[in-house]
């Protein structure tokens, strides 16, 4: 009895007349032209090069030259000086006060905007009452200009101020942003509460993705409101907390308008002043470029370097 009744032509049961596949007839794979995709990144890559990388590179070259600025037109010697910048970059004290008011600035910003953040998102993602409302009302401050709100806090913390009033012989003395110790965290919370709904927009969004069986699933294991977020929340949303503590940390190290605007320009005694702050101050107020420039390089290499810690800290805390 021929078998090819009940194997048909391709030798494979069920397939009755059912002839065979031609081995060499596979579709062929269209090129794709790289032009294509290039055209459609090509407006992104030049706006990036324009603003970013452009820039970049001419301020280390500047960094490494006695540079001035001339009036248009003007041709003027730029020698090269090396490390000279960066020599006397390092050993300026005032730049060195910067980064240490930027260390005591993060280490209270980007934990109390990651908690603040997170615990605040939890509460809006449940349904309440005026929900909307509150969103919006965290957000507000976000959106609003730093010098309107900085004025709002120099009523609140201004030496005749609201709060001063209210504390009465336990003001401190001197007031809190003419204090050399609290200036710079008083700076701090402000940031905080200033782009805090910026960040919870942020932890909301994450929080959109975490399965609510999790939740489920905890609440017959008999975990509470705490439990559960420890346990279901935090991980849940870790890769946002990632995102949060990097942004925190480079909006944070870029600090400026804040110690501009709240104490006349870094006091007392530059004990609110920042590295970029004192970029503008070297840069533009004293007309020595080529400082300002190093000063900037290092802020750089420090930013990426923080940057690339706080992430490393973040996930291996989450895993």
């Amino acid at each position: 009895m021929s078998t090819t009744g009940t194997t048909g032509t391709t030798g494979i049961p069920g397939t009755t007349g059912v002839p065979a596949p031609k081995s060499a007839a596979r579709p062929r794979r269209r090129l794709r032209l790289p032009g294509i995709g290039a055209l459609f990144v090509s407006p992104y890559v030049l706006f990036v090069t324009a603003v970013f990388a452009v820039p970049l590179g001419y301020t280390i070259w500047i960094s490494f030259h006695r540079f001035y600025f001339t009036a248009p037109g003007t041709d003027i010697d730029t020698p090269w000086v090396g490390l000279r910048n960066y020599q006397d970059v390092f050993s300026d004290p005032v730049v060195q006060r910067s980064f240490l008011n930027i260390a005591i600035f993060l280490v209270i910003n980007v934990p109390l905007t990651v908690v603040l953040a997170l615990v605040l998102a939890s509460a809006l993602n449940a349904k309440l009452p005026f929900r909307s409302f509150f969103r919006a009302a965290y957000y507000l401050p976000y959106v609003t200009a730093s010098v309107a709100l900085v004025a709002v806090w120099q009523y609140l913390f201004g030496t005749d101020g609201l709060l001063n009033t209210a504390l009465g012989d336990l003001a401190p003395d001197p007031s809190w942003l003419v204090n050399s110790s609290l200036a710079m965290p008083v700076i701090a919370v402000f940031v905080t509460w200033k782009q805090l709904g910026f960040f919870v927009m942020l932890y909301l969004a994450a929080l959109q993705s975490v399965p609510k069986e999790l939740y489920e699933s905890a609440a017959i294991d008999g975990a509470g409101r705490v439990r559960s977020f420890l346990s279901v929340t935090v991980p849940g949303v870790r890769h946002a907390t990632t995102l949060v503590t990097v942004f925190a940390v480079i909006t944070g190290s870029n600090l400026f308008s804040e110690p501009y605007l709240l104490t006349g320009g870094g006091g007392p005694d530059h004990a609110s002043s920042s590295p970029v702050l004192v970029m503008y101050q070297k840069g533009i107020e004293q007309a020595h470029p080529d400082f300002a420039a190093a000063l900037g390089v290092v802020l750089v290499v420090f930013v990426v370097v923080l940057a690339l810690v706080a992430r490393k800290f973040t996930e291996k805390g989450a895993e």
